[in-house]
């Protein structure tokens, strides 16, 4: 054990851990979830303060000895190491403090380790002085977010634009099988299989472009606005390189805020992304549950999609086959939705300078990103790319429609069509042949105008 102190104390600190005194009361105070932090953000945190070290080196304000073994720290948790030294609970109290210091104290021990010094001398090397010089946690902790929101969502976009390819795959696999098109869960007018999948496949895409928007829009940081968004204890010159640096850092472009004390009270522009979340995984549920319909039965329902089959369905019902896979795509969006009602909670509870509750966005946007990239890689993988067209019984209902009168209208009107429509469902005879009875209009006049490949492209059939 090493003895660390902070002006409320005294606490002993394994000699092993890299974190210091502040994590370890940040692990006596918030054990809330029983989970950690996402790696990805670990990560970002890391870029955000070697992006900081190298500023305040630009401005000569940073012992450059320090700064640099400062920065190998920060690389190599860049590159992936002491993720383990980070244990403290996604959901804290103090707008991300504990989160900060975590990652200041590790830095600060890992570089005193490559000095050869003792772990816990921050006379030499202190996590505020040094790896947290000219910042605050409420400057690099959002930036931080924003930093891992562009990883995240380059992934997630990847993930849905490979969706979207499969469903335009699928588009052209199944763009010659004809079937009914439903509207009320009702019986409507033809549509090919294939145009279904095109449209799922142009509603992804849209979701794509809202993520897309959003996460780029979260370039714009705060970081030199230390406390308030005032820039205090932060040289002008820092401020200009910070962003410049955490752009070189991470690849991506990064811009300073043109008020700062906007971009540290207001957090709107999480809530911009997690609303991009939010509407895609709706989209993503009407496209798993019309699966699911499609797929109902295989005998007593619509059967017009055979989905492979992945797991037995029941434990008491043999030879059961349910749809596991658009079910799970359905609950991780539901869960998507319930992140965004958290956040959008939390956006809402700022007070004057600061909106304290970051720790829970953040926790909320990560697993929201991550379920959905998961969720969709597994649909698309165990579902999607596999699924069959089921030719007959798309068939068979489109015979027996009746929507198929709708085609009729401009020729013999819609009064005469209902009349014909009612007579149909009376009973249970075919449209073609009520019409061709009644000698209503020739046969192949008649053919050319109920024929259902017509009915599934703009104009008028016949």
């Amino acid at each position: 054990m090493r003895k660390e102190h902070d002006f409320l104390g005294e606490k002993d600190v394994p000699d092993k851990v890299l974190y210091g005194v502040q994590t370890m009361r940040a692990l006596e105070n918030f054990q809330i979830t029983g989970q950690h932090l996402d790696p990805d953000f670990i990560v970002s945190l890391a870029k955000v303060k070697k992006a900081a070290a190298l500023a305040n080196m630009d401005t000569k304000r940073l012992n450059p000895t320090i700064g640099q073994v400062l920065i190998h720290a920060a690389d190599e948790i860049i590159a992936g190491q002491w993720i383990d030294q980070f244990p403290v609970d996604p959901i804290q109290g103090g707008a991300g403090t504990s989160i900060n210091m975590n990652m200041n104290e590790v830095l600060c021990n890992r570089a005193l380790d490559l000095l050869g010094e003792s772990r816990g001398r921050y006379d030499l090397i202190s996590p505020n002085n040094h790896a947290n010089m000219a910042q605050s946690t409420n400057d690099t902790f959002p930036t931080a977010i924003k930093v891992c929101i562009q990883t995240k969502a380059e992934r997630l976009i990847t993930t849905l634009t490979a969706l979207a390819d499969s469903l335009d795959n699928k588009a052209l696999e199944f763009h010659d099988i004809l079937k009914m098109g439903r509207t009320h869960l009702q019986d409507a007018v033809p549509i090919t299989l294939g145009q279904e999948m095109a449209a799922y496949a142009s509603a992804v895409r849209r979701g794509i472009r809202r993520i897309r928007l959003a996460a780029e829009a979260a370039r714009t940081i705060n970081l030199g606005a230390t406390a308030v968004g005032t820039g205090l204890n932060a040289e002008p010159a820092y401020i200009q390189a910070a962003a410049k640096r955490l752009t070189s850092v991470c690849g991506v472009p990064f811009c300073t805020a043109d008020n700062l004390i906007d971009a540290t009270n207001n957090t709107d522009l999480f809530a911009d992304v997690s609303a991009a979340l939010k509407v895609t995984a709706l989209v993503l549920i009407k496209m798993a549950n019309d699966f699911r319909l499609m797929a109902s039965g295989p005998r007593c329902g619509l059967a017009e999609l055979k989905l492979p089959p992945r797991q037995p369905g029941s434990s008491i019902m043999p030879g059961k086959v349910n749809p596991v896979i658009a079910e799970v795509l359905d609950q991780a969006c539901y869960q998507v939705i319930a992140g965004d009602t958290a956040l959008s909670l939390a956006v809402e509870n700022g007070q004057f300078e600061l909106n304290v509750m970051e720790p829970v966005m953040a926790f909320n946007l990560f697993n929201s990103m991550n379920y959905l990239k998961n969720a969709v890689e597994t649909f698309r993988t165990k579902l999607l790319i596999d699924v069959e067209a089921n030719r007959s019984q798309c068939r068979s209902w489109l015979e027996q429609s009746v929507g198929i009168i709708t085609a009729l209208l401009p020729h013999i009107g819609y009064e005469n069509s209902a009349l014909l429509a009612k007579e149909a469902y009376a009973t249970g005879r075919p449209i073609r042949e009520i019409v061709q009875e009644k000698g209503i209009l020739p046969k192949e006049r008649l053919a050319e105008i109920l024929s259902p490949e017509q009915m599934t492209t703009p104009g008028i059939a016949g």
